[in-house]
């Protein structure tokens, strides 16, 4: 869980990028990958996410194993359960279906990985006029995530302490779980009002107009980023449609 929260990042080249446009080409992508059911359309926009890693600061099979190890884990459910319970079962329309995902998620990976979570709030509430209390209290939240983790391993540790283990019981484990994550969400939720009064305290919900102080600015290198995305989504396509492949979700 800890590998998937946004937490301060090292100066890498996907890092310079402006958070508002790595997000506003994730929507590029999810459009298309949405509205493309092909093989090949998914497969050359992943390839083209693939050689990002490196430039997220994932340059080890260790590193990107860590952030990605529950995308991969859910995309090959995803397709094997589509082959296996489909009406019409098709191998390659489960493999479609897997990329598909990945295509969809991997971005998101590359975002959390190249941003500082401050610096995406200071864009959201500059940019998209996010309300601040929003994307300050997104920010806090997130940061929380590794100190949900911590918790749930330390109430794990605290049951089992007291002999309260499930065995090889599945049932129990399942039960020791749901316990488990009961307590952390009451946790959780007393956090999160403690939360919501500081921020009030600190006038976030006063109504007057706040300013910035770092700020946040869109540069020529974002525009160049904008463009090769919408570019490598029109590759996609055209490729699909050149070897016959373009199966649209919308006719076709």
């Amino acid at each position: 869980m800890t590998a998937l929260a946004l937490g301060p990042v090292p100066d890498v080249a996907l890092s310079r990028i402006n958070p508002v446009t790595q997000l506003a080409a994730i929507v590029v992508v999810t459009v298309v990958l949405l509205t493309s059911l092909d093989l090949v359309t998914p497969a050359v926009v992943l390839a083209a996410e693939l050689c990002l890693l490196p430039a997220a600061g994932l340059r080890t099979p260790g590193a990107v194993w860590r952030r990605t190890w529950p995308l991969l884990v859910s995309a090959a459910s995803v397709g094997v359960v589509n082959v296996l319970l489909g009406d019409d079962a098709d191998p390659l329309d489960g493999l479609a279906l897997v990329l598909r995902v990945l295509g969809l998620a991997l971005p998101g990976v590359l975002l959390v990985s190249s941003t500082d979570p401050v610096r995406l709030a200071d864009a959201l509430t500059v940019h998209w006029r996010v309300p601040a209390r929003f994307a300050y209290g997104a920010l806090a939240a997130l940061r929380l995530v590794p100190l949900l983790a911590t918790e749930f391993e330390a109430l794990r540790l605290a049951r089992r302490t007291r002999g309260v283990e499930g065995g090889r019981n599945p049932v129990a484990h399942l039960r020791l779980f749901a316990g488990i994550s009961f307590a952390l969400l009451v946790g959780a939720v007393r956090r999160g009002s403690r939360l919501a009064m500081a921020m009030d305290a600190r006038g976030f919900d006063s109504g007057v107009p706040r300013t910035n102080a770092r700020g946040s600015t869109l540069q020529v290198r974002d525009a160049v980023f904008l463009a090769a995305t919408v570019a490598v989504c029109a590759a996609a396509v055209a490729t699909s449609v050149a070897v016959g492949a373009w199966h649209p979700l919308f006719g076709g």
